[in-house]
């Protein structure tokens, strides 16, 4: 074997290990001493992770980007075992490399396999209302400058204030859009043409028939009439915005196999 040969193994040998996270656990998940699991995701600088009560489901969804109404197939387990999982790349990783990473621990501990899919299915369009965009600029963004630059504002961050509300610092448009997918559990595609970076506060009374999920127009009801509250719509209306329904492609992700993960 030549030297150029050795080079190659030892590059790619490098490559498969910078693609794996060095040390990672996973165990089975305990009720805390209340009785109620402990949910929650951390990423920290450098690339490490520690994630407390994930499902398989979820874990899938911070790995590849997807959201949960577009992952189909699969045992029901994924959706109820629950995990806590650490782990830690060999050196500093950026969040694209610890989503490979993830990706590489799906496939060797959970031996998931899949598949991608394109379907045509309902979605919405998140559009400007008659009337016109009632949003706040950013008064601050993140590097010091003006608001309304696009540039991520202040901390460009939503929070979720409880079921039914969240707050936004410093986004923009397109951000709202991708969060109201997750509420709403239908693809939402920003058509609003807005740029630059927002303030905003969203609040609505979730379709409790729907477990969270809103209904819409088109056919779609919003919230009950006994709601004592703005339904998601009503309430988008309140910065100038809108959804309509439409269809259009949503990628969807078909989970062939999945095997639950030893303990270690």
């Amino acid at each position: 074997m030549n030297r150029r040969q050795l080079l190659m193994i030892a590059a790619g040998s490098f490559l498969m290990r910078a693609q794996e996270f060095e040390a990672a656990s996973i165990k089975p998940s305990a009720p805390s001493e209340m009785g109620r699991m402990r949910i929650g995701i951390s990423m920290m600088p450098g690339g490490r992770i520690a994630m407390a009560g994930i499902t398989v489901r979820l874990l899938i969804q911070q790995a590849y980007g997807v959201r949960d109404f577009q992952l189909v197939g699969g045992p029901d387990w994924l959706r109820s075992e629950r995990y806590d999982i650490t782990a830690k790349p060999a050196e500093a990783a950026s969040q694209d490399q610890v989503k490979v990473m993830m990706q590489a621990l799906l496939k060797d501990r959970f031996k998931l396999a899949f598949h991608r899919e394109t379907k045509e299915l309902p979605t919405y369009a998140l559009v400007v209302a008659k009337g016109g965009p009632k949003l706040k600029i950013a008064e601050v963004v993140a590097a010091g400058g003006e608001g309304g630059s696009g540039g991520g504002g202040r901390g460009g961050q939503i929070r979720m204030m409880g079921r039914g509300r969240f707050e936004a610092s410093g986004v923009p448009v397109s951000a709202l859009a991708n969060h109201l997918s997750e509420v709403l559990g239908r693809s939402v595609i920003d058509k609003t043409e807005l740029t630059g970076d927002y303030d905003f506060k969203l609040e609505w009374t979730p379709d409790e028939g729907q477990g969270g999920m809103m209904k819409g127009p088109g056919g779609e009801s919003a919230a009950p009439s006994d709601s004592p509250g703005a339904s998601i719509f009503t309430a988008l209306q309140e910065l100038g915005l809108k959804l309509e329904s439409t269809k259009g492609p949503v990628d969807i992700f078909v989970i062939e196999k999945a095997e639950k993960a030893s303990e270690n």
